[in-house]
């Protein structure tokens, strides 16, 4: 009697999304797995990268499991790059020439960083802050640098602050908006992150874009000229304008693409058996007229992945990646953020601000017009819980009832200073005021 053959399940990309996904199969499944990386040999966490050049961390404490974990459960690991997929034969190439079939394909290859064709972009010591190549040429390029530019106003531009800092290295940034994120937060949070980064010593330049990085004579960096003219000096360049869909291994193939590689909701794309995930996958808008989706964040990444592994082993149950949620660090100074808070809110959105006087501390509530129901949280500083804070969003919850039960939200440490009773009562006032004006 022979045995079934199990299906053979390829997945091109080891990264959080690419090995969720795996892990989430064998979880139900006996089909035979193979994830192939020319990053790494073994999936480590991305959002490491910082802390082993600060050297709080080595290489191997970034691996979410020991090497055994992969043979135990049975996840073949290729180390090879991954040069075209052939979807009429059902295999993909390598560039050492191996050929590997398969039944479904999964491609999680992930982002790569921006660069937007400034002169000297390619020069030695400049660089991007996304794979570990790249983390291993930031130790070849800044030891004994006197100088070190960063251009653009991300978190990994902040991540990229705080490293070279750590090893006294003074950085200079150029942010072309008027505050530091703020495309992504309110003017006033982002003006308090903004006086925080010049707080930590960082030469931060607002409004200014670069315009051309310049040569040494030994061919490396040697200074960038700004968009005002300004010619900086220095021996290392960051470009960390945002990243992009790393889909060139898709673009001479069937599988249709537009800025990333587009799937449905099931995370299937338009041949069938073949599927994308993580920073890679574009989502189809489901209304006409509708934008469709990049989501270039980790816990996007692990949710899409733990999807698709529950769609390939027969699930049908569409992606939903539910209230929207982020969090990140500017050097000591915690972000977290829940829901839809706009920089710039639309006719029925309105939020209440407060401010702590230390201008450390500062939580947003943003709520619909007219019935103040809430639907965001900005907390800069303060930590709240993330599953309270989703509840209220999906409850409907009103402004009132939120300020009322914010104790019920705090995720702080004992013994941390709470800011509840102030909140609640600058809310108090600002009502007061508001009902003061009506009635005059």
């Amino acid at each position: 009697m022979f045995k079934k053959r199990q299906p053979h399940l390829v997945i091109i990309g080891n990264g959080v999304a690419g090995v969720t996904t795996a892990r989430h199969v064998r979880r139900r499944s006996d089909m035979n797995i193979t994830i192939i990386s020319a990053e790494s040999r073994y999936h480590f966490s991305r959002t490491a990268l910082m802390y082993i050049y600060m050297g709080h961390m080595r290489f191997e404490d970034t691996k979410p499991y020991p090497d055994w974990f992969w043979r135990q459960n049975r996840i073949d690991l290729v180390h090879g790059f991954v040069t075209e997929i052939d979807t009429d034969n059902k295999c993909v190439r390598l560039q050492d020439g191996r050929e590997i079939a398969y039944d479904k394909l999964v491609i999680a290859t992930g982002s790569k960083p921006n660069k937007f064709g400034w002169p000297g972009q390619d020069l030695p010591g400049v660089q991007g802050l996304y794979s570990l190549q790249d983390l291993q040429r930031l130790e070849e390029y800044t030891p004994h640098i006197r100088h070190a530019v960063i251009v653009g106003g991300g978190l990994i531009g902040i991540e990229l602050a705080e490293m070279l800092m750590s090893r006294d290295i003074p950085v200079t940034f150029l942010v072309r908006e008027r505050y530091f994120y703020d495309i992504i937060l309110p003017q006033e949070e982002a003006r308090l992150i903004s006086r925080h980064i010049l707080e930590h010593g960082v030469d931060l330049r607002l409004s200014t874009e670069l315009k051309e990085i310049l040569p040494g004579t030994d061919g490396r960096v040697r200074a960038v000229v700004t968009s005002h003219g300004e010619e900086i000096a220095c021996q290392f360049v960051g470009l960390t304008v945002g990243v992009h869909p790393n889909i060139e291994v898709v673009k001479n193939t069937p599988i249709e693409t537009n800025r990333g590689v587009l799937v449905n909701e099931y995370l299937e794309t338009n041949i069938p058996d073949v599927y994308a995930c993580g920073d890679c996958a574009e989502i189809r808008a489901k209304e006409p007229g509708g934008r469709n989706r990049i989501e270039q964040l980790w816990y996007t990444a692990r949710m899409q992945g733990e999807a698709l592994g529950r769609i390939l082993c027969g699930e049908h149950v569409a992606y939903d990646r539910g209230i929207w949620f982020n969090s990140a660090k500017f050097f000591d100074l915690e972000y977290q953020t829940y829901g839809q808070v706009s920089p710039q809110p639309g006719d029925d959105e309105d939020s209440f601000y407060w401010e702590h006087p230390d201008r450390k501390h500062a939580l947003r509530i943003a709520y619909r017009k007219p019935g103040m129901q809430v639907i965001g949280f900005n907390a800069i500083g303060i930590r709240l819980r993330h599953r309270v804070c989703e509840r209220w969003i999906r409850e409907g919850r009103t402004l009132d009832d939120v300020i009322q039960r914010l104790p019920e939200a705090n995720f702080d440490p004992e013994f941390y200073q709470r800011f509840e009773a102030e909140v609640a009562r600058q809310y108090a006032e600002s009502r007061h005021a508001v009902a003061e004006s009506a009635v005059a």
